[in-house]
């Protein structure tokens, strides 16, 4: 009877402790969630000018002011432009490029700048212009005479009137968080695929 007595006691202690047991509180506690979102990132640009007729007068000065403008927004880039001129431009006009603009080796008329971001590497703050063209304008050459101006106008001759294009293109700056694109890869990565 004792073994019996002794059994039931054990069970009647296991069954009281597993109740109390059951009832402690341990304390423990959870954080909320943390979710992160990746966004996209970009790079944007503009090319403007304004908007006026460029009459050719031997000697003078016109004004142009092309500007390319990496927009607000954008990620650290190269930005590079390209210039063209008609066969006959450097017959009647010269230009300059402005100050920060680099030739890009091995690529003729194609120029580059670096536009980098705020201190924390993130992106460009506010829309930010570059001139093109030194002091904005291109000048006329004083060696061109009436009768260029008239072979020209009359169309007789294959003269045309000399034309000067630009186009801005953009390449992210950096290839991983530390490590650059030189200029020649970033130019490569802008070009269009065929």
């Amino acid at each position: 009877m004792k073994k019996k007595t002794l059994v039931l006691l054990i069970a009647v202690m296991l069954l009281v402790g597993g109740v109390i047991g059951g009832t402690l509180a341990w304390l423990t506690t959870k954080t909320e969630a943390v979710k992160n979102t990746f966004t996209t990132s970009n790079i944007n640009i503009t090319l403007k000018e304004t908007d006026r007729p460029y009459k050719m007068v031997p000697g003078h000065t016109i004004e142009k002011d092309p500007k390319a403008t990496v927009l607000g927004g954008s990620e650290p880039c190269y930005l590079f432009v390209k210039v063209e001129k008609s066969v006959n431009f450097d017959n009647y006009l010269t230009y300059e490029m402005a100050d920060g603009w680099t030739a890009l080796d091995g690529v003729a008329n194609v120029y580059y700048r670096e536009v980098p971001a705020t201190a924390d590497n993130t992106v460009v703050v506010d829309d930010t212009a570059f001139s093109i063209l030194k002091y904005d304008k291109v000048s006329v050459s004083g060696e061109v005479t009436k009768e260029m101006m008239d072979k020209i106008e009359s169309k007789t001759d294959p003269e045309t009137e000399p034309t000067l294009t630009f186009t801005a293109y953009a390449s992210q700056l950096y290839k991983n968080g530390s490590t650059k694109f030189t200029a020649t890869e970033a130019w490569e990565n802008a070009q269009p695929t065929p």
